[in-house]
């Protein structure tokens, strides 16, 4: 019996050489065959010659005027020129390396002609000569290799469509194929390879994106029901917390307020907490973890905070170890640098409960580390850690709940494909008092005369942060470095005020000494690479100067901007670039005119695409055959909702049973 997991060798003509070449290009079933579909199409419609745009790709018809004429250059190549009558217009069309066509364009004849139109002159550079059973027809166009040509794919489709049309059925359900006017799977599969016109490639191609996008997302929803039970239930006391808010030196936004409610939410629930809490940089997702923290220990649980970076690590450690003063949560702080001894101490504590926060890096994931009752797993900066790291830490408990932070805003697009069986929480307001960073843009040659301003806020007490993308000069790349930055501001404002340089290439101790140096005002100026861009806070560090800013992606700028501003003082960030692409300039505006993290992030997958964005091992977006994620947004956030709505349903199983049964099946490789 026939089955769309065929293998494509059962077709005829398909020997075990083809089949190699085919699985080149993740072409092995009939399945995978039928879905890989046209990225373009060339559209033989005949066009009047009026109504061509310059440089258009067309098909024309009309008579040789003149006899080919064919002239030889170089090596095996020459030129086949002729002259076109189209109505009353003549056009020259050149053939390149083709001079057997000079047989088929005899004086007189009347031909349809294919190839790139020259309005400007009134020329057409000649692809092909079609038949006139080609006319007013679309011709699929897809990806090949140096294995596979396109006439190939072209006669395996077809023959694949003709033996297994009668295979094809819908798995999206009719319901939802009537509401947003789906075509018919097996009208999809046609018309995709098959369009007859531009308006049924077009319709094809919609519910084609539809059905990726949706289907994606059941399995993604599914994941997510699956994975939402077996969790600790949290039973903290309100009215403590509600004590402890009351203390804090600030009031909560609304927005926290919000965030902090959706959290106690899933801690009281019987289901394992996996949310992700976004918020801008500054925006106080912090204080958000510390309720969580005080509500897990208060019913008798541990607490784990796990950042990407010691000095980040440390941070947290003393921030929560003041705001935890006069309560019963004991902290501690564990690093890859805890000396042995204090270590052989704390681990017996940590096992037995007595220590019930325990903070520190991915030394919190060694095996030698064993927790009494681990409640809640927080991850600061979750996309600095790999995802073996992260399952490592929530497995360090029974159903421990796990909440991942992240200050890099998630542009829509990333947050519904790569978190999509995440619970998100967004804060999208920063507390009371924060001013914006103010942002300008200036070619290199003009620093000096920004020099002046630079004073100015070193007179007034403030520091700076300086950052530059590599370390020490490369003759292969022109940038500024790090090392060459730091001795010529030391030549500028040293003795009157302190310089000093950080990198990655320092060991720990360097760093936290230089870190640690700058955040007691012992150095005003800090030159830096980029290892300053996650959770260093400086409250009186007022500017930051970006060198070779168009060498850094957007979300990445702006988290170096985010070090800034945390202050009462009026901030600066000062973007110095010369970019030689039309993109860099765009990624500068885009800075000076938005202190908006997701805009910026959206506007970031926009021009780099989410492979850059999030590093492609990272990324988690999926390759998607038609779908767009970034221009088809508004689609794949209808298909989520609509998946949402379909596994939230009891009997959903049942009354979709394709649709259950495809997703069984494909769950199991859906970040493949």
């Amino acid at each position: 019996m026939k089955n769309l997991k065929d293998n494509v060798s059962v077709l005829k003509g398909v020997g075990p050489k083809k089949q190699e070449a085919l699985s080149e290009l993740q072409i092995n079933t009939i399945f995978d065959l039928l879905s890989y579909y046209p990225f373009r199409y060339d559209d033989f419609e005949v066009k009047n010659i009026n109504d061509i745009v310059d440089q258009e790709k067309v098909t024309l018809k009309g008579t040789i005027a003149s006899e080919p004429t064919v002239v030889h250059y170089g090596r095996r190549r020459n030129i086949l020129n002729i002259r076109f009558l189209i109505n009353d217009d003549i056009v020259k069309v050149t053939f390149f390396n083709q001079p057997w066509l000079k047989k088929q364009l005899p004086v007189g004849k009347e031909v349809l002609i294919y190839g790139r139109f020259d309005k400007n002159r009134s020329s057409m550079a000649g692809i092909k000569i079609l038949q006139s059973s080609d006319s007013n027809q679309m011709s699929s166009i897809y990806p090949t290799n140096k294995h596979v040509r396109q006439s190939t794919i072209k006669e395996t489709v077809k023959l694949a469509y003709e033996e297994y049309k009668d295979c094809i059925f819908n798995i999206v359900p009719d319901d939802l194929r009537n509401k947003y006017k789906l075509e018919n799977l097996k009208t999809v599969v046609h018309d995709m390879h098959f369009p007859k016109t531009k308006k049924e490639a077009m319709l094809a191609r919609r519910t084609a994106k539809f059905n990726e996008f949706f289907l994606f997302q059941m399995r993604l929803q599914n994941l997510k029901s699956v994975n939402q039970n077996k969790g600790l239930s949290i039973k903290f006391d309100q009215t403590k917390i509600d004590q402890f808010i009351d203390k804090l030196p600030f009031e909560l936004t609304d927005a926290q307020k919000r965030v902090v409610n959706e959290i106690f939410m899933d801690l009281k629930s019987n289901r394992q907490m996996n949310r992700l809490l976004q918020g801008d940089v500054g925006s106080g997702k912090t204080i958000v973890a510390v309720l969580g923290i005080y509500a897990c220990i208060d019913a008798g649980y541990q607490a784990a905070l796990m950042a990407p970076t010691e000095i980040l690590a440390e941070q947290h450690a003393n921030k929560l170890a003041k705001l935890f003063e006069n309560t019963n949560i004991n902290v501690s702080l564990l690093t890859g640098n805890t000396k042995q001894s204090a270590r052989k101490e704390l681990l017996p504590r940590i096992k037995d409960g007595e220590v019930n926060l325990i903070i520190g890096t991915h030394a919190l994931i060694q095996d030698s580390v064993e927790y009494a009752d681990l409640g809640l797993a927080i991850i600061d900066e979750q996309h600095r850690f790999g995802v073996n790291q992260r399952k490592n830490l929530r497995e360090k408990g029974k159903g421990t709940n796990v909440l991942a932070m992240t200050a890099t805003p998630i542009p829509r697009t990333l947050a519904i494909t790569s978190y999509g069986e995440m619970d998100v929480s967004v804060i999208d307001k920063l507390p009371a008092g924060r001013q914006p960073v103010k942002t300008s843009w200036i070619r290199e040659n003009q620093f000096k005369s920004v020099l002046p301003f630079i004073n100015d806020r070193l007179s007034s007490g403030e520091q700076i942060y300086v950052v530059t993308p590599l370390v020490e000069e490369s003759e292969a790349v022109d940038m500024k470095n790090a090392v060459n930055i730091y001795e010529s501001f030391k030549n500028i404002f040293e003795p009157k005020y302190q310089v000093g340089l950080l990198h990655g290439k320092m060991n720990d101790d360097e760093k936290n000494s230089i870190m640690g140096e700058f955040q007691k005002n012992n150095l005003q100026i800090l030159v830096s690479t980029t290892v300053i861009e996650v959770g260093v806070d400086v409250s009186n560090a007022t500017m930051m100067i970006v060198f070779n800013s168009d060498h850094f992606g957007l979300a990445q700028l702006h988290q170096l901007r985010g070090r800034v501003g945390r202050g009462k003082n009026q901030s600066y960030c000062l973007l110095v670039a010369d970019p030689k692409t039309e993109v860099g300039a765009k990624r500068m505006n885009v800075m000076v005119d938005s202190n908006n993290g997701f805009i910026i992030s959206q506007k970031d997958l926009e021009l780099r695409g989410p492979g850059d964005v999030m590093g492609n091992a990272q990324s988690g977006v999926p390759d998607f055959k038609v779908g767009d994620p970034v221009a088809d947004l508004t689609m794949l956030n209808i298909a989520q909702q609509e998946a949402i709505q379909i596994v939230s349903q009891s009997d959903w199983k049942t009354k979709y049973s394709k649709l259950f049964e495809y997703v069984s099946e494909n769950n199991k490789k859906i970040f493949d």
